[in-house]
């Protein structure tokens, strides 16, 4: 059973889908279609910019959904008259490309909540000084008890990537006080992220709640296949349940270790990574090591 996943923020790299855009005459309308969409030359930055550029939140997010979106509906897997995705799932922003890979969201639609996404994140992220930090090596539970005991500042789990890896997100004084007692636990590294603020945290609220507005006001249809989301692990197909898990997952974990296991024990045998980069089938390695795992 094919399970079909998509990256989110992280994945980009300068020169990113100009390969596909000139190779395929297919990829080329839906990158010319986004730009006119967006209203700016979004292509440009993905051909030309620079990496500092593409770590702009507000570009990075339509960048990848872009990149991942055009490559899977650009392939025949993806085709409505010979589907044969079993199951799809995204990190984080990759939620909204498996979404509209799956068809409950147009092309149009699904690249404009990307865009509204990006943007409210930044906003958010220029609201306070925040940040995160990768532990490795450390027991998910022993994560979780030393965030919760630092009650002066917000320091939370927020993202579940493997066994062993987990990114804390919180104030710059949360990372440090939880970045201490965890070195002394035992974790192996507590590495600060280059990344614009504290996403999946409650530093997100604004931009969840502009988020939401969007998203209530959008269109879903009922996917062609479950999605398995972020915010609870579980398959999805009701469009009323994907709108409420893809408004709450801006300041709740990714659990993307738990959306992997219950993908195999749902019958996944093969794991096929849509997007740039390759940061999705290094951690199914860690996560499912059993299970193929390629690129589309």
């Amino acid at each position: 059973m094919n399970a079909y996943i998509f990256p989110g923020q992280g994945s980009q790299s300068p020169g990113m889908g100009r390969d596909l855009y000139e190779a395929s005459p297919a990829v080329r309308q839906l990158f010319d279609q986004a730009n006119d969409i967006l209203g700016y030359n979004l292509t440009q930055i993905m051909f030309e910019g620079t990496e500092d550029e593409l770590k702009q939140t507000i570009y990075t997010q339509p960048a990848i959904f872009l990149h991942s979106v055009a490559l899977a509906l650009t392939n025949d897997a993806f085709a409505p008259d010979r589907f044969d995705a079993s199951m799809v799932a995204g990190h984080s922003l990759g939620e909204l490309s498996a979404l509209t890979a799956a068809g409950a969201l147009s092309f149009a639609d699904g690249l404009r909540l990307a865009s509204i996404r990006a943007t409210a994140m930044q906003r958010a992220c220029e609201l306070a000084p925040s940040g995160m930090a990768a532990v490795t090596n450390l027991a998910d539970d022993v994560i979780e008890r030393i965030c919760a005991g630092i009650t002066d500042e917000i320091i939370i789990p927020a993202n579940y990537n493997c066994p062993g890896q987990v990114v804390i997100s919180g104030s710059m004084e949360g990372i440090r006080l939880a970045g201490e007692q965890l070195t002394a636990a035992g974790a192996r590294r507590v590495l600060t992220l280059s990344v614009g603020g504290a996403f999946h945290s409650p530093f997100m609220e604004p931009a969840r709640a502009e988020f939401a507005e969007a998203v209530t006001n959008m269109t879903f249809q009922t996917p062609r296949c479950p999605v398995y989301q972020n915010v609870d692990a579980k398959p999805h197909t009701d469009p009323a349940e994907i709108k409420a898990n893809l408004i709450a997952q801006l300041t709740a974990p990714v659990r993307w270790t738990q959306s992997v296991e219950r993908m195999v024990a749902d019958g996944a045998t093969e794991f096929i990574e849509c997007g740039p980069g390759k940061v999705l089938q290094g951690l199914i390695k860690k996560i499912a090591p059993t299970v193929p795992a390629r690129a589309i």
